[in-house]
């Protein structure tokens, strides 16, 4: 059944659109010439949340995820119904490949504003694509800043999503720090309504052995508590020197609300992923194919053969070979 017809608002295929924009889109994005909106559809702020499509769509979609779903959504109302937030909304992603960072991320740019991935008030920035350069981490340091400011001068409900953080040269971040806290005075600029999204594979290791232990233990995974990972999840990052807080002071001041762990996801996510996508596709469960994708997934660790390796990353794909 197509998430259209549970009453989430259909967007194409899911698995489609985890990358969030094409590399063209992004690079065309990072136009420091043109801060402000032209005149369009879109010239005024386009936030408009849709927080019963938005828990639809995370119940029918995203496999294995009890806190991130919970966490987020949780985190999400609160902010948005403040009417006078003291500070942005900061959280910060965290697990193994393919367990659902930057699909979630696609799904609040799709339920918080009218234009989608594609509004102008979302602005997703790669490591890859605008900071490649180690050796111009100035330059990028005051665009950045210069490219924050501008966009919540131009609407305070902005979505800021920062992709690949454990491959992105420390120090850069640091320019994010006076317009992620409740006591800085950032030009008069109003910018405590805006979302700042971190996402990173750091700390997944760690995520992934909680997991595994629990699993040893019988534990049920729904049992698993943020209390059991934050903990290690921020000591993966300060261990990290390739992470974009490596001795950040945005760690330091403890300017993130919510680290929001990915668990590693088994057999059955996978399989719920094939399903999911198949149904996208228009197409009937067809258990050759699902089977098919199933074998053709490698699991870890090599004795348990219990998480997969690249979560659901490569369903699609797999999927259209099988077909």
């Amino acid at each position: 059944m197509a998430a259209a017809s549970l009453g989430c608002r259909p967007w194409g295929s899911l698995l489609g659109l985890l990358g969030l924009v094409s590399a063209a889109a992004a690079a065309a994005a990072w136009d420091l010439t043109s801060l402000h909106c032209h005149f369009g559809a879109f010239c005024e702020c386009d936030f408009q949340p849709d927080f019963e499509g938005l828990e639809c769509d995370l119940a029918q979609h995203l496999a294995g995820q009890h806190l991130a779903k919970a966490l987020v959504v949780k985190a999400l109302k609160a902010f948005v119904q403040d009417p006078a937030p003291t500070k942005p909304l900061v959280l910060s992603l965290h697990g193994w490949t393919g367990t659902g960072k930057s699909y979630i991320s696609s799904l609040l740019a799709h339920y918080l504003f009218r234009g989608g991935l594609h509004s102008p008030h979302v602005h997703h920035f790669s490591p890859v694509i605008h900071f490649p350069h180690a050796s111009h981490l100035e330059r990028y340091k005051k665009e950045l800043k210069s490219w924050v400011q501008g966009n919540l001068t131009a609407c305070s409900r902005s979505l800021f999503l920062f992709d690949e953080m454990d491959k992105l040269a420390p120090g850069l971040m640091e320019v994010l720090r006076p317009f992620l806290g409740s006591s800085w005075v950032v030009f008069g600029t109003n910018y405590r309504k805006a979302i700042f999204i971190f996402i990173s594979n750091t700390g997944g290791e760690q995520i992934n052995q909680v997991v595994l232990e629990a699993w040893r233990s019988r534990r049920d995974r729904e049992e698993i508590r943020l209390q059991e990972l934050e903990l290690v999840i921020s000591q993966a990052v300060l261990d990290n020197p390739h992470h974009g807080f490596w001795r950040s002071g945005i760690m330091e001041e403890h300017l993130l609300d919510v680290l929001v762990p990915f668990l590693p996801l088994q057999r059955h996510h996978v399989r719920h992923c094939v399903l999911n996508e198949l149904a996208q596709l228009g197409l009937e469960p067809m258990e050759e194919v699902i089977q098919a994708v199933l074998d053709s997934t490698t699991f870890f660790p090599e004795k348990e053969q219990l998480f997969s390796s690249n979560g659901c990353k490569t369903v699609a794909s797999r999927i259209a070979f099988f077909l």
